[in-house]
């Protein structure tokens, strides 16, 4: 069984990389990310992951053994020994696009589709016969509004394992994916005196639109390199904000540590609401250098959402928010006015594929799927369209392509959707502020490697019978003007 760890270590830095790790795991357990019980990967697997020797691994393992803060059980891997955390402190007991339009098109590009032919069938399908077999007629009445307890405490072991999120079970809600949240979210903020909520831009125009449908007002906050700018978002009297930190929808940009805790500041000085949409984060394709959810960071500040739509299939419609423990009571009596909660046999399902290690052997055959695939698409950008360039993390399942600045945009887009390939420009995703640079938005997930050689070849064609007479300022052949 593969199992990942939210570690991240500095090889700048004068310690020795046994003691960051040993004190990184440590610092995890004492701050409630790894909770007890939670199994960490093998010694062999963290030294892969980590790219450092073994021994050092099983160093820092024996080490924390030795301390108290591991246990290692014969046939089952060393686990989290049940030692007090800070976490525990808290008081416990909360109140029970890809869109349409490609039509004929050979390569539709769009972000926001996930291969869904890698959907792991016959591990799903012995998940359901296991929990159908041992359901309780408890299980079959109707479920609690925040979900079946067996997915919120494996969910809470795994988020605090992966993606170092602070959370008990009863501060989950399971939800029917990210959008079903967003929305609970949105009628919880209307109920609380919000009236408007920033989001990044350029940004999720779903979204956008989404917020307006249900009474809030979006208030656009520009992006760059670092992520969303923080002194803009102050300037923007909003008290709750939308955000994509780790992997920026859709330039890909990872919120740099300094705007990181801007943000946090930010939401401690106005007593604000930090929704963070963790929409891709499995599909990091370096775990080394994967950052961790900002929910780590201030628990009593964000709301962690989270789904299975990229990661299985958009179909199961699964997901998850993590909310602070004030807000709880004001979450379940907004979703008490919409529905009787979530499916209990497919929330017993997923709870099952997380502890027997299905999720995560999924996501090591997909994670390796789209690599190959965005690697495939980099070379070919840079053999076919070597004024191009990509920006962005080496993850999910999407990149932005930056085009030359004598290239106009949308002409460029349109004359692409005219030989086959359907693909989104950057203005698309712009609200107010221009994006931090023209380009294409490229979803990559669903097309094979040859396939995604051919459509930049496509687009490379696209380029060329854009003609010169169509880039004001540029001379024509001929010496025109």
């Amino acid at each position: 069984m593969t199992r990942h760890l939210q570690l991240n270590l500095d090889r700048q830095s004068t310690a020795p990389l046994f003691e960051q790790l040993r004190s990184g795991i440590k610092d995890m357990i004492e701050a409630g990310a790894l909770r007890p019980g939670a199994p960490l990967p093998s010694s062999r697997r963290l030294a892969a992951d980590l790219r450092i020797a073994r021994s050092v691994v099983v160093e820092a393992y024996q080490q924390l053994t030795a301390e108290g803060y591991l246990n290692s059980v014969d046939r089952s891997g060393t686990r989290v020994a049940n030692v007090a955390s800070a976490h525990d402190d808290v008081a416990t007991g909360a109140t029970g696009e890809s869109g349409s339009g490609a039509g004929s098109a050979r390569w539709d590009l769009r972000c926001g589709l996930a291969d869904v032919r890698g959907f792991p069938r016959a591990e799903w399908l012995a998940c359901l016969r296991r929990v159908l077999q041992t359901a309780t007629p408890e299980h079959l009445e109707y479920p609690a509004l925040a979900g079946v307890a067996e997915l919120r405490n494996e969910l809470t072991s795994y988020l605090g394992r992966v993606r170092a999120v602070r959370t008990t079970a009863d501060t989950v809600m399971i939800t029917a994916g990210f959008a079903q949240g967003l929305a609970l979210l949105s009628n919880m903020l209307l109920d609380l005196g919000h009236a408007t909520v920033a989001v990044e831009d350029p940004g999720h125009p779903g979204q956008r639109r989404f917020l307006e449908g249900i009474g809030l007002r979006p208030v656009p906050v520009p992006v760059d390199d670092e992520g969303i700018d923080v002194r803009a978002l102050v300037a923007s009297e909003a008290r709750a904000v939308l955000v994509t930190p780790v992997h920026q929808f859709p330039t890909g940009v990872v919120l740099s540590e300094s705007r990181r805790a801007g943000l946090v500041s930010w939401a401690r000085k106005v007593d604000g609401v930090i929704i963070e949409d963790d929409y891709d984060a499995e599909f990091w394709f370096d775990d080394a250098e994967r950052p961790p959810a900002v929910q780590g960071l201030a628990p009593d500040r964000v709301v962690y959402g989270g789904s299975a739509s990229k990661t299985l299939a958009p179909g199961l419609r699964m997901g998850w928010l993590v909310v602070p423990r004030h807000l709880t009571p004001a979450l379940e009596r907004a979703r008490a006015r919409q529905d009787l909660g979530s499916s209990t046999i497919d929330q017993l399902a997923y709870a099952d594929f997380i502890a027997t290690g299905q999720l995560e052997r999924h996501l090591r055959r997909m994670r390796r799927r789209y690599r190959v695939r965005l690697e495939a698409f980099t070379a070919a950008v840079a053999n076919l369209l070597p004024d191009f360039r990509l920006i962005g993390s080496p993850a999910g399942l999407h990149t932005f392509l930056v085009i030359p600045a004598h290239l106009d945009e949308r002409a460029l887009v349109d004359t692409a959707a005219r030989r086959g390939v359907v693909v989104r420009g950057a203005d698309h995703f712009a609200f107010h502020h221009r994006p931090p640079a023209p380009g294409l938005v490229v979803g990559y997930a669903v097309h094979t490697r040859d396939s995604l050689v051919e459509a930049a070849s496509a687009l490379a064609a696209a380029v060329r019978a854009i003609t010169v007479d169509d880039v004001p300022g540029l001379p024509s052949p001929g010496g025109r003007q």
